[in-house]
């Protein structure tokens, strides 16, 4: 990110009293992406529960492995009804272990024809993005619909859950049938940490989600060693026109002092490098964490 761009970002957390809501987003629209070819989309909720920040929080963003975070929601919701349990078994066969997608389970059973718990495949699915795992998972609940009506059921309108892992890699279109804004990812990483919703395993998944191996120099980038984020990423693939559909992270950051906030980016529609697309998120995440550690010290 360009010293221009950090400077901008600055005077805005500095001088947000001064400025109406309408005026810093407008701040934020014209100057935050000047220099780099990617449209951004942030939202953060803050320490209070209510001190809110975006810019682009309404626009559909291409959600990705983000979803993967709404659907361990979903299979939860349904542990803890009694409907499924976090023991029963779910049998892989290695025909599902398919080639050419991101696949962390077929390293420690490249053979397939196994039978898991429930437990270990969201365990993959979540801290280290399965396809497989989480295709799997939609499969055993019923489907993405299932996952879209139980987000939806819970008061998060703005999502769209409608593709498989193995659908969106059956043609780029495909992946911007799941989308969300920033706004409510970030909603609903509050109502999870509120445990307005799967309350008596909010803790297992919390677990989960600050184990996450993916993104390391996304939220958690730039930011002070051993802070604890619990996040959930997602990344697409870039195609020959050189686009970069979704470089994405959202998750609850804690403070030194155990407060917390929420805070999602999501880079789309990016010309830049990878690197440059994580570097992004990882500015973002440092000022507004930088910001919040100030106000609650």
């Amino acid at each position: 990110m360009s010293k221009r761009i950090v400077f901008i970002f600055l005077m805005f957390l500095f001088c947000s009293s001064l400025y109406s809501q309408t005026d810093m987003l407008r701040l934020l629209r014209g100057n935050v992406v000047m220099n780099k070819k990617a449209k951004v989309g942030m939202a953060v909720i803050g320490l209070d529960n209510t001190d809110t920040l975006s810019f682009y929080g309404s626009e559909q963003m291409p959600i990705q492995s983000v979803y993967k975070f709404h659907l361990a929601l979903a299979v939860l919701n349904l542990v803890e009804r009694g409907k499924l349990s976090l023991s029963q078994k779910v049998f892989i066969p290695k025909s599902q272990l398919r080639p050419n997608t991101w696949i962390p389970l077929r390293d420690k059973y490249p053979d397939g024809d196994v039978s898991l718990t429930l437990d270990e495949i969201l365990k993959f699915t979540v801290s280290q993005s399965d396809n497989i795992g989480c295709d799997l998972l939609f499969n055993l609940i019923g489907g993405t619909s299932v996952v879209n009506d139980y987000i939806h059921s819970i008061g998060i309108e703005g999502v769209s859950i409608a593709a498989t892992e193995e659908q969106m890699a059956q043609g780029w279109d495909v992946q911007f049938t799941n989308w969300t804004t920033p706004r409510a990812a970030v909603q609903l990483l509050q109502k999870f940490q509120n445990k307005e919703i799967i309350p008596t395993l909010h803790d297992y998944l919390y677990k989960i989600m600050t184990e996450t191996s993916t993104g390391p120099k996304r939220l958690k980038g730039l930011l002070p060693e051993g802070t604890v984020v619990a996040h959930k990423t997602g990344t697409s693939d870039t195609n020959k026109e050189g686009i970069t559909a979704a470089i994405n992270d959202i998750g609850i950051v804690v403070l030194p002092n155990g407060k917390y906030y929420f805070i999602a980016v999501f880079v789309t529609n990016s010309y830049e490098s990878f690197e440059s697309n994580e570097s992004i998120i990882a500015e973002i995440s440092k000022l507004v964490y930088d910001e919040y550690e100030f106000k609650s010290r």
